[in-house]
């Protein structure tokens, strides 16, 4: 459409794209569909201001017409104007041919309904502003949510490769003391079937990891068959205990823009109260018209003279009466407001009482990772030592093989408390409105 720039350019196929978090998220606010739209209504927006701004500005208009009489109207006049009184005679008024050039002016000097209507057209701006940035910060959780999901599954894949190699060289001695007739077939079946089992497992693994990446591309509006390589790291990741600094500041709910749209839609409530009430207020307009009529019963000669015209004047437009029609609005519209007002107390406690929510969240979060981390290290050493026991003759190798069942275990709850505490962390900022 003329007029519009496009907001992304076709690139080629197979480009590849090193990001980190930050990165992905500015590529989102540029391509994802939901923050483009919205940022085509803030454009909208302006349209409309400007739209409303214009009621106020002199309205012009210009008009022709031109009548061809096929048969002149004949009035009946008394017969009394031609000495034949008690009788009507039809007389034919006017001409074959009529044309009329006008130019009509209006321009509004008082009007209390203009006037809250270009206040309501500003205010419906910032409300499709704020919308704007409301869909800018639902694309930045779900992009950073993604991407933790894709580093979390590359911590499991790197954890199953380190299970996997181990296993693989246990399985590979025991397969030769069995040789050896050190150790029974069933100890080699024990091992091959977790083996096994792991390597089904890391392969299940990296088709979801394929499918993360794709949701990751999807949440950031980028084409699937781009590559996208991520640059930051799970260690680059800042998981901080102290939620203090958050739970400190009383009035975060003035930083959600949940609360803004809210107060926004408040305030076009209280508008249209007043747009209400100024609806009892007189108006004033001011016109004018000048025009040239043009008659004639040639069509040749038609333009040949002309009877000029023209005017000025005011125009008063005073309410009176109109039924009770205007005080039951402003008592509707009042209601409306009043409730509003309610939905905005309801809604200060709503993102208080999830404020909290996401800190307890967080803190459970925090407290089960580092437990998770330390039963995967005992997990670890449990097995080290059974491992040795085995190989020295006091243990089973049933007992290394719950062990690394333990492990692997352990691996897995790691990696959702993993999971949890970095969605979590998500969760504390857009509650106290850290995420703009």
């Amino acid at each position: 459409m003329a007029g519009f720039k496009a907001f992304s350019q076709p690139q080629p196929a197979n480009q590849t794209f090193n990001f980190t978090i930050a990165d992905c998220v500015n590529y989102a606010y540029e391509h994802q569909n939901s923050v483009v739209n919205a940022n085509l209504d803030v454009k909208s927006a302006e349209y409309r201001v400007k739209e409303t701004i214009g009621i106020g500005l002199p309205q012009i208009n210009g008009s022709a017409t031109f009548t061809d009489y096929l048969k002149i109207p004949t009035t009946l006049i008394p017969g009394e104007f031609f000495g034949a009184p008690g009788t009507f005679i039809p007389v034919k008024f006017g001409v074959n041919y009529n044309s009329a050039l006008a130019l009509n002016a209006s321009q509004i000097l008082f009007s209390g309904s203009y006037l809250v209507g270009l206040k309501a057209s500003k205010t419906y701006k910032e409300l499709s502003a704020r919308n704007y940035i409301r869909s800018k910060i639902d694309v930045n959780v779900n992009v950073t949510k993604a991407y933790y999901q894709v580093l979390v599954s590359n911590e499991q894949i790197r954890l199953l490769d380190a299970n996997i190699n181990q296993l693989k060289q246990q399985l590979d001695q025991t397969t030769a003391q069995n040789k050896q007739g050190f150790v029974e077939k069933i100890d080699v079946d024990r091992i091959t079937v977790q083996y096994n089992n792991l390597v089904t497992t890391r392969e299940n693994t990296l088709r979801l990891l394929a499918l993360n990446y794709q949701l990751l591309k999807f949440q950031m509006g980028m084409p699937i068959e781009y590559n996208l390589i991520l640059v930051d790291k799970l260690a680059d990741v800042n998981l901080d205990n102290n939620v203090a600094a958050f739970t400190t500041d009383t009035a975060f709910y003035h930083n959600r823009i949940e609360f803004g749209l809210q107060e926004t839609q408040r305030n076009l409530y209280a508008l249209d109260v007043k747009n209400r009430i100024s609806q009892y207020y007189p108006s004033l307009t001011a016109n004018g018209n000048v025009s040239s009529s043009y008659q004639n019963n040639s069509f040749g000669q038609l333009y040949n003279s002309y009877f000029p015209s023209s005017y000025i004047g005011l125009t008063l437009n005073v309410p009176i009466f109109s039924g009770f029609q205007r005080l039951n609005q402003i008592k509707q519209a009042k209601i409306t407001y009043l409730k509003s007002q309610n939905d905005l107390n309801e809604l200060k406690n709503s993102l208080n009482l999830q404020a909290n929510q996401a800190s307890v969240t967080y803190i459970n979060g925090l407290k089960t990772l580092n437990n998770q981390k330390e039963s995967r290290t005992l997990a670890e050493e449990v097995l080290r030592v059974s491992k040795i026991k085995y190989q020295q003759g006091v243990g089973s190798s049933i007992e290394v093989t719950q062990a690394q069942t333990a492990l692997e275990d352990a691996d897995n709850q790691y990696i959702q408390g993993l999971y949890d505490a970095l969605v979590s962390k998500v969760d504390l900022d857009r509650a106290y409105g850290r995420i703009k």
